[in-house]
């Protein structure tokens, strides 16, 4: 008689739908304890580390502070007109009081919107603020400073003028070294320091030494404010038409050598 066959069943356990939950609570907690990490290395971080890291997350793409468009192609550049210029003025502003580290420097630092264009003063104090005293030599706030309108200015195609003015106290140095010296090489030593940190070759088309003939406060002629340096951002050669110079299309570029330019203006 034949043999029945033996069948043996094998009932195989799934693990169900919940059998790899642990992989997503287990993802979940080194992501909080990565989040935890980063936290405390921020607050043991430097000031100028921890507005980086922030600056990312509220702007990845980095064009927050460009004044440009993210358009490729679109042609379309920020011109810096007299409809706009204020706009220029806001942003560069708000840009200055970002920089903590500057913070101090802000009340030496006045934006104007005049018929030229919008005038940066860079304020000398009575201890000095950008420049050593008496000499053309920019200090580390000056340099930070100058570094910043740099990059910012350097995003839009107007030209700038650099001027250097004194106050009316005659120059305390030997020789033939005068106050008209030392507005023309601090103007030049700005030109310098700016061309070095992002503006174009052919940006800067003048480059002028006032000495103490266009004071700030003429009422108080040793006022340390007197001493300063002045960046005007120009209007575009179109928004000037009346103009000798926009009617070439071009700005005049002042002859500097060694010690930079000096021009004297004429007296009224």
């Amino acid at each position: 008689m034949p043999t029945a066959p033996i069948i043996i069943k094998k009932k195989v356990v799934h693990g169900g739908h919940h059998g790899g939950a642990w992989k997503v609570a287990y993802a979940d907690f080194v992501t909080a304890m990565m989040a935890l990490f980063i936290v405390l290395w921020l607050m043991n971080s430097s000031k100028k580390i921890q507005e980086a890291v922030g600056g990312y997350f509220k702007d990845p793409a980095g064009t927050a502070t460009k004044m440009g468009t993210n358009q490729v192609g679109s042609g379309e550049n920020f011109h810096i007109t007299k409809q706009n210029m204020a706009e220029l003025k806001e942003q560069l502003e708000k840009r200055i009081q970002s920089i903590t580290d500057l913070e101090k420097l802000r009340k030496n630092i006045e934006m104007t919107v005049t018929p030229e264009g919008l005038r940066i003063e860079l304020l000398e104090s009575d201890k000095g603020t950008f420049f050593d005293s008496g000499s053309p030599k920019l200090n580390q706030s000056g340099q930070e400073m100058l570094a910043l309108l740099a990059e910012q200015l350097s995003q839009v195609p107007n030209h700038l003028s650099v001027e250097g003015h004194t106050d009316a106290k005659p120059f305390g140095g030997k020789g033939n070294y005068s106050n008209w010296e030392l507005s023309a090489d601090r103007a030049n030593a700005a030109r310098r320091l700016m061309g070095q940190s992002g503006l174009r070759p052919d940006q800067v088309a003048q480059v002028r030494g006032f000495a103490d003939q266009r004071l700030r406060t003429p009422n108080n002629p040793l006022e340390a404010s007197n001493r300063r340096v002045s960046i005007i951002v120009q209007y575009l050669a179109s928004d000037n038409p009346e103009t000798p110079d926009s009617k070439e299309g071009k700005q005049p570029r002042a002859e500097t050598g060694e010690h930079g330019s000096s021009e004297k203006p004429s007296h009224e």
